[in-house]
């Protein structure tokens, strides 16, 4: 206990000296300290001014690991697999973030995807404000879950009723269990690499976090819990057809991320969608796209709207709370009639639909309906993407990658990656260096080479340029 009182301590010593600034940081004057033994970051600024240490991040990074496991609240947060110690971020504003230090960077994070109109947007924040003065939370019906509810059924085209809960995670086990109580079978599958949540059932070959550090499947995760649960690698018909060949009429349905994010940015082959739409049509089971990633992001209507393919139930979170802790799963009506009240399924959650989290999401939508939003990202992030690679290839590094509109990624090897398996090919450490590389040009990227990245409607052309200069600088020196 000691050292935990020690610990918070140190936090709150370090916290009283952080600024509670609103929009733009002050840089923090220069020390003349000796190098500590831990590791250390300097962030490259304009020329003619000084470069910026990271000793407030570390510092309350160190008290961190004696208040939480690892030091974070969400496992790819703390480095593992980029070496040195986690930034610690003060405020965001559009396509840019700062940290405590007062080092600005250009952010392709999001917030792990909500922020596609950009951080703590003005109308976004200002409609908050107004509904704050309401209250947090009823726990009970408010109008604000009616429009958003009606704004997600006219956009998603597999939704006709929708029930909100407060994660991604949360949306998966809601779905989970709605195929189970649906179709009477228990069985389902999923692919390699995808993440659907920390779900017991979803965490065999798991992406995500669990790629990154390098895991197995979870301890604690009991042997029945997973029993019934198949995988294949994405991309591969013939696997699938294999699996239902084999469990016939008993697979409740196929979860997949119709692009997936959680083992990189790896799109689908032209007519693997189609196909798990017609094996599972024909097997009696259901379809679910984890559109928690791609959900408004690649269309208006998700991965669904872009690919032309509409499966029976999709899970929904990040954009659809506007930067505030939301998810949603949905479907056709007979499907969602099995959730109670209405059915016997049962599902509640306290926060679920709660004011804020409406509002937020509501005004994201409104600003995503507007002419020419997806036009945007795809042309910002396919400067990037291609950027990047074409600093790859002048510097000799193979590299592969890809976008769809705002969402992309690159892998360190020479491709092409169709799977998790293809991605696991990379040269890691080569991407850490690259990521700590970018990090000191005032770049921030997802720690690890197996998540994908985001761009936002905030980020400009000249934020892309600035990117891809970093980047070739970077493969340079590496």
């Amino acid at each position: 206990m000691a050292g935990a009182a020690a610990a918070s301590a140190a936090a709150a010593a370090v916290a009283s000296g952080i600024s509670a600034r609103p929009v733009a940081p002050r840089p923090s004057p220069s020390r003349a300290r000796a190098p500590r033994s831990v590791v250390r970051a300097a962030i490259s600024v304009e020329k003619g001014e000084k470069a910026y240490t990271v000793e407030k991040s570390e510092e309350i990074f160190n008290a961190a690991k004696e208040l939480m496991p690892g030091g974070v609240n969400s496992p790819v947060r703390a480095f593992k697999s980029v070496g040195g110690q986690p930034i610690v971020f003060d405020s965001v504003k559009g396509s840019r973030m700062w940290d405590v230090d007062g080092n600005e960077y250009i952010d392709y994070v999001g917030s792990w995807g909500p922020a596609i109109i950009g951080h703590a947007d003005d109308t976004v924040s200002a409609a908050l404000i107004e509904t704050l003065k309401k209250g947090t939370s009823f726990g009970a019906p408010c109008v604000l879950e009616n429009v958003l509810a009606e704004m997600v059924i006219s956009a998603v085209p597999s939704i006709e009723m929708v029930r909100f809960v407060n994660s991604g995670t949360e949306a998966c086990m809601g779905a989970l269990r709605l195929v189970r109580a649906f179709t009477g079978r228990e069985k389902i599958l999923k692919f390699e690499g995808c993440y659907h949540g920390h779900a017991d059932s979803f965490l065999v070959k798991a992406g995500s976090g669990v790629a990154t550090l390098g895991l197995p499947d979870s301890p604690g995760v009991p042997k029945g819990a997973t029993s019934e649960t198949l995988t294949a690698p994405y991309n591969d018909v013939e696997a699938v057809k294999k699996l239902f060949e084999e469990n016939k009429g008993q697979i409740a349905a196929v979860f997949l991320e119709p692009v997936v994010g959680n083992a990189g940015f790896i799109p689908p082959q032209p007519g693997f969608l189609n196909a798990l739409r017609d094996l599972t049509k024909q097997d009696g089971a259901l379809l679910v796209f984890d559109e928690v990633m791609t959900g408004f992001r690649l269309a208006y209507g998700g991965a669904q709207e872009y690919f032309g393919i509409t499966p029976d139930v999709s899970t929904l979170g990040k954009i659809i709370g506007g930067g505030l802790p939301v998810g949603a799963y949905g479907g056709r009506k007979d499907i969602m009639e099995m959730v109670a009240p209405a059915g016997p399924m049962y599902q509640a959650g306290t926060l679920s639909g709660n004011p804020l989290a409406m509002t937020a999401g509501i005004h994201t939508l409104k600003r995503l309906m507007e002419p020419g939003t997806y036009d945007y990202l795809d042309k910002i992030t396919g400067d990037l993407v291609r950027g990047v690679l074409d600093a790859g290839a002048k510097t000799g590094h193979e590299m592969c990658g890809g976008h769809i509109r705002g969402m992309f990624g690159f892998f360190f090897t020479a491709g092409p990656v169709h799977n998790f398996g293809d991605a696991k090919k990379s040269d890691t450490a080569k991407f850490g260096r690259f990521y700590r590389g970018m990090l000191e040009e005032g770049v921030y990227l997802a720690p690890s080479q197996f998540e994908a990245g985001f761009t936002s409607l905030a980020h400009t052309s000249q934020d892309i340029e600035k990117t891809v200069e970093a980047a070739a600088k970077v493969l340079r020196r590496i």
